[in-house]
């Protein structure tokens, strides 16, 4: 008969508490395994050894054919990434479901407010107007007040290799060197007052807004909502080392040299 008492400490065994996981999204574009297979191995022979160990949740809500389960699991697992849900329907989600996968439900993330240039005339007056003029009549206040992001997460602090910051519906900023094997991940966009020479991911949950900004540009991987680009040579001379916005230009990710 087990024993369920409390310890000597008036604590039972075991407990539940509530945690967040960080899970990468492997979305299906098709039902063929060995298509499915040779893109895993390029994608993550590119990535290098960036998704190495991380649990996996497939999307396969875009696939209605039957899929090979099995073959896709044990191929998730010999590159070392843990599946751990499945995002799918009918009878795939149920042989998902036989391979020991948890439905999970993804959800669409809430969208970020955004912001727009106010127009000329609604600009309030901050000092008397020229002799002559009339004042310009105040702004009405507005109908709703979009909602608040959280404030940005900021790390004030390098990050050495191994370390791993997310920062979760908001923007994350850090003060201080990204080192090489250091990993920066947000929801929103990213801010490196510093060197950022590891790796950094915006709109990790998939904002295609999302920007990466850095004082000092020299990563081993960039991406923002999925679309990542690995830096496995140098790169040119005008961005290297140098301050730099990185953004999404339809699917490929774009670099510009800020004031150029």
């Amino acid at each position: 008969m087990s024993d369920s008492s409390p310890n000597r400490k008036g604590q039972l065994a075991l407990d539940f508490k509530s945690a967040t996981l960080y899970a990468l999204r492997v979305v299906l574009h098709s039902h063929d395994t060995a298509e499915l297979i040779a893109a895993l191995e390029q994608r993550m022979r590119d990535a290098g050894s960036f998704f190495e160990n991380e649990p996996v949740v497939v999307d396969a809500s875009q696939i209605d054919e039957a899929l090979d389960w099995a073959a896709l699991v044990r191929a998730l697992s010999d590159h070392s990434l843990h599946p751990v849900g499945v995002v799918a329907q009918g009878a795939n989600l149920d042989a998902a479901k036989g391979c020991g996968l948890a439905a999970v439900d993804l959800g669409n993330p809430a969208p970020r407010p955004t912001s727009a240039p106010v127009a000329d005339k609604d600009v309030p007056v901050v000092a008397p107007p020229p002799s002559g003029q009339q004042a310009a009549p105040p702004v009405p206040a507005a109908a709703a007040v979009p909602e608040v992001a959280p404030a940005a997460m900021v790390i004030n602090r390098q990050l050495r290799s191994g370390q791993r910051i997310y920062a979760r519906n908001t923007d994350l900023i850090v003060i201080g060197v990204v080192s090489q094997g250091a990993e920066i991940i947000a929801d929103g966009n990213i801010h490196v007052y510093g060197p950022l020479r590891g790796k950094a991911m915006a709109g990790a949950r998939g904002d295609t807004s999302a920007r990466i900004f850095t004082t000092q540009l020299d990563p081993e991987l960039l991406a923002i909502a999925g679309v990542y680009r690995v830096i496995e040579t140098r790169l040119d001379p005008g961005l290297l080392n140098q301050p730099t916005i990185v953004q999404l230009d339809g699917d490929q990710l774009r670099i510009t040299a800020l004031g150029k």
